[in-house]
């Protein structure tokens, strides 16, 4: 099939900046693109061909729009994954496939999926709803402290609470939920798998990510991870475990817990463009994005090597701020070597929320790291 300057169609569910960038990737190929997304001020607008607004978990929507084009992707899980399975029986190519959204949609699915295929992860207990945990307590069947996780619809640290105590489950939605024990860790990791739809395979190397200690959303991503070759080794191991037994199609993010004990435990998935690669826009020779629409079309996967170390910071709204976005001290940060912002477009900022990104590129990765503390101390995200 021609993709490039013809009349095939790729449709993506979702208009975010993950949306975003990929249609940086689209433009460069010239692949005419379609965007589903509920939000009028989506920052995917100003950059498809066609934008249409609606409801990712809506049947007939999802449904009707899926006809309209001939390959289908995500850039968020929250879709129907009814539509997408009815738009599979009926050839349209949907990728990643259905089967594997509907085990990494829910989270307490897919810790049973690892469960199952005996990938190593922390374990948990399930419960359909949080009301029930403290019953399970007081019956000795769950031990202070752990991790509470609600099953679907949780991004970017939402959803997610560490319980050290009976009263931190107070205000927590009364969902279905997964109570996972507390690993002690020396570092969060990360690797991403591509897989194309002829099942070529390629892994990017492995990152190394820091967390805000409040708000549970990544401050910080280092590639590569500051770890010995052969705890690496054993990352991309694991993450190829899981790739394969998910059968995804395109990238799939796998975060994971490098234990005291150097052991590599998985903690969950993505199957979209990930944090956790946006570093590869200027430190790779093939980035996240790129690759994603390489691999849905078919076409042959890229280098995934690094040219150069590279840190990626996020950009989230401050807090005590609620409003039109500012970006305070952007020139200040352009001064420095190696320096490269990306704004997503969102134009309200409220406490924690993504607004963008900045990366840097070194020789050194520890120089980099530092330049990245500059850039995280100096650059803030407040409002008028």
């Amino acid at each position: 099939m021609n993709y490039f300057s013809s009349d095939f169609k790729l449709g993506i569910l979702g208009g975010g900046q993950l949306g975003k960038m990929l249609l940086y990737e689209t433009r460069k190929f010239d692949v005419y693109t379609k965007i589903l997304e509920p939000s009028d001020d989506a920052p995917s607008k100003v950059a498809c061909n066609e934008f249409v607004k609606g409801d990712l978990l809506d049947f007939d929507t999802v449904y009707n729009f899926g006809k309209t084009v001939d390959v289908l992707t995500i850039e968020i899980e929250r879709v129907n994954l009814d539509a997408l399975e009815k738009l599979e029986s009926e050839g349209v190519k949907v990728y990643p496939p259905s089967k594997a959204l509907r085990t990494i949609q829910n989270k307490a699915t897919q810790k049973l999926f690892y469960r199952d295929n005996k990938i190593p992860t922390a374990p948990f207990s399930r419960f359909a709803y949080t009301s029930e945990i403290k019953e399970s307590i007081s019956n000795s069947g769950l031990s202070l402290p752990f991790v509470w996780k609600c099953a679907e619809f949780g991004y970017d640290g939402q959803g997610v609470k560490i319980i050290r105590k009976i009263e931190d489950l107070e205000g927590l939605p009364n969902v279905e939920c997964i109570a996972e024990d507390m690993i002690p860790f020396k570092n969060e990791l990360a690797v991403i798998v591509v897989r194309s739809a002829s099942g070529e395979v390629v892994t990017y190397p492995v990152v190394e990510m820091e967390f805000h200690p409040e708000a549970n959303q990544v401050e910080y991503v280092i590639c590569p991870a500051r770890i010995s070759d052969d705890v690496a080794k054993k990352a991309r191991a694991v993450a190829l475990e899981v790739s394969n037994k998910i059968q995804q199609v395109g990238i799939l993010a796998v975060e994971m817990f490098q234990t005291q004990d150097d052991e590599i435990i998985v903690n969950e998935v993505a199957p979209r463009p990930h944090n956790s690669g946006h570093y590869s826009i200027e430190a790779s020779y093939t980035n996240q994005f790129e690759q994603h629409i390489r691999a849905i079309l078919d076409l042959p996967l890229g280098n995934t090597a690094s040219k150069v170390a590279g840190i990626m910071v996020n950009l989230v709204g401050a807090e005590g701020y609620e409003g039109n976005v500012v970006y305070k001290n952007m020139e200040t940060i352009l001064k420095l070597d190696g320096v490269t912002p990306h704004i997503y477009g969102k134009k309200q900022t409220r406490p924690f929320r993504k607004m963008g990104h900045v990366t840097i590129v070194n020789k050194n990765i520890e120089e980099a790291r530092k330049i990245a503390e500059q850039v995280k101390n100096t650059i803030k995200v407040i409002s008028k």
